[in-house]
């Protein structure tokens, strides 16, 4: 058998008196489709664990939300496409009363959708970054200028992407060619010392 925390209990009692009956219901519905479920809190609201997380509930001043660990791999697309919306928060959309919910029938068979991929064990795939590393675009002119001064170009290959950028920033934000060749000149001399854009500023 799962367990009742009484943590859950107090929150439940903390929240605005429209989340009460929405959080009460929610928490026996998954203790019906579930009976093994363990409560707890984590990051702050409710989570319902069954070998390993499976879904959760939180109550906000105006709507409650209700959510699973493992929705991007249950059958129901909508309830990835509500978590995706704008106005919507979890998997169930913005909670404000009990006509909000899905039928009983329809969240009874996702709890145990969530409960067997837990049961057989599917793990959620490894999150990938968003966006891939962008290249660093060092400016024709300024390459140029690092061709013909082997120390400068050799600290600018070996100089981490940030400092590059420093670099590169400064020369490119220059509003006249005038100040930009400058800028060069100077760059070529620091980054022949092994210096970094800002070294005026770091701490010796």
């Amino acid at each position: 058998m799962g367990k009742r925390d009484p943590l859950i209990d107090s929150y439940i009692a903390k929240s605005q008196e429209f989340a009460k009956p929405i959080l009460e219901h929610l928490r026996g519905l998954v203790h019906k489709s579930c009976p093994e479920a363990e409560e707890t809190i984590k990051w702050g609201f409710p989570h319902f664990d069954y070998k390993g997380m499976m879904c959760s509930m939180a109550s906000f001043k105006q709507y409650c939300a209700f959510g699973f660990w493992k929705a991007s791999l249950m059958k129901e697309k909508k309830l990835m496409a509500n978590a995706k919306s704008e106005s919507a928060m979890g998997h169930l959309g913005r909670i404000r009363s009990l006509k909000d919910l899905p039928k009983d029938k329809v969240l009874i068979s996702y709890i145990k959708e969530a409960k067997k991929l837990n049961d057989d064990g599917v793990s959620l795939p490894p999150k990938t970054s968003a966006k891939g590393k962008k290249e660093i675009v060092v400016p024709k002119y300024f390459m140029k200028a690092l061709k013909e001064n082997k120390a400068s170009l050799k600290t600018f290959h070996n100089f981490s992407p940030s400092h590059r950028k420093e670099y590169i920033g400064w020369i490119t934000e220059a509003k006249t060619d005038e100040t930009r060749s400058k800028r060069i000149t100077t760059s070529i001399e620091w980054l022949a010392e092994g210096k970094p854009r800002n070294w005026k500023y770091m701490k010796k």
